[in-house]
């Protein structure tokens, strides 16, 4: 299957910000979350593969899965009056923000921010998808949390810690200005479960690479097609220390993660097999948490003829990277990425095609 894919490359040159010093907040103090709120990346899969395996026919058996689906407060407290308002033509399109992190990222010592941030566009008419990555050391404007925090710039990734989803919704949206309907959680320390009930996938390495980071050490990727177990697709969607764009071919071998997961579970050998379907399905379902408004059922039979082939992943555009106080951080391009954004707002395919070039 060809796959369409589009990335701006960030400049690779070193911005020195003339922003003065942020003051640093103390951390909150870390407690034991349910193992949905550690969250991380797959997200999307859940939503289009779920009516892909013709799911809606079995209806009583989907519930049961959906049952075991954590639901959570996403728009509490979030204030109507500054939301962003749908476009009238854009009435029937859906946008879904995606969030997730590595709870267990053994280079990992950010408590609760997540990692990966991810718009996804879904049009009125469900016959394609656009997913935007929003690197998570994006400098933005967050909001005030209901408890106080936040009210200042900072990396975009805070507004989690500061505030939880809801907070996390209200920045996205005073970035964007586009307005978040519906929110998917993934556990990205789930996510190896749900590739090894697949039986694996298929990921085409484009450069060879060690990472520093693995679940057992180092592990070597060579470049070029390979099959990966959910230990080695965990480590290779995990590093980014091994990469001069950091952060930036991270995102890229999520996107590729997340292509290949969504063609191996659509596949015959997956949906005609039983137990591996159900295998997967509880995976999937032990590592979710969506918002309390957000009907998979509805939204399984609207995006069953879907497929990683419609799915167009997207990066904010920036202009690199530089340094606000004492904080490495990404510099958005505010211009470029307006211009997405207002496309997203309009439901407009090609505009956010072409305004992401």
């Amino acid at each position: 299957m060809q796959y369409r894919q589009e990335y701006m490359e960030p400049q690779t040159q070193f911005i020195e910000a003339q922003s003065p010093p942020e003051p640093t907040e103390e951390p909150q103090p870390r407690r034991r979350r349910p193992r949905w709120q550690k969250v991380a990346l797959i997200s999307f899969l859940v939503v289009a593969l779920l009516g892909g395996g013709g799911l809606v026919a079995g209806g009583l058996y989907f519930r049961s899965i959906n049952s075991g689906i954590e639901r959570v407060d996403a728009f509490d407290g979030v204030p109507e009056a500054d939301r962003p308002q749908v476009v009238e033509n854009a009435e029937g399109a859906m946008n879904i923000m995606l969030l997730g992190s590595d709870s267990r990222d053994p280079e990992s010592d950010s408590g609760s921010r997540t990692d990966t941030i991810i718009l996804a566009h879904l049009p009125k008419d469900r016959s394609s998808a656009q997913l935007i990555s929003i690197p998570r050391d994006t400098w933005v404007s967050v909001p005030k949390s209901a408890s106080g925090r936040g009210g200042r710039d900072a990396k975009i990734n805070a507004s989690f810690a500061w505030g939880g989803v809801p907070l996390m919704v209200q920045t996205v949206e005073k970035f964007t200005g586009v307005r978040v309907d519906h929110v998917t959680m993934v556990d990205f320390a789930g996510f190896k479960e749900v590739v090894d009930a697949l039986g694996g996938i298929d990921v085409t390495v484009e450069d060879s690479f060690t990472t520093l980071y693995g679940l057992n050490g180092r592990r070597t990727f060579n470049a070029g097609p390979q099959k990966m177990d959910g230990a080695a697709a965990l480590d290779y969607a995990r590093e980014r220390h091994a990469f001069a764009d950091g952060d930036f071919a991270r995102i890229r071998h999520q996107q590729q993660v997340i292509k290949a997961i969504l063609d191996k579970a659509a596949s015959g050998g997956t949906l005609a097999n039983p137990a591996k379907l159900n295998s997967f399905l509880k995976a999937t379902a032990d590592a979710v948490a969506v918002d309390k408004s957000l009907n998979l059922l509805g939204l399984a039979s609207e995006l069953r003829d879907l497929r990683s082939g419609n799915l167009t992943f997207l990066t904010c555009p920036v202009k690199g990277t530089g340094r606000i106080g004492t904080e490495s951080v990404v510099l958005a391009d505010k211009e470029k990425a307006a211009r997405v954004f207002e496309a997203v707002r309009g439901d407009n395919v090609p505009g956010i095609l072409s305004a992401a070039k």
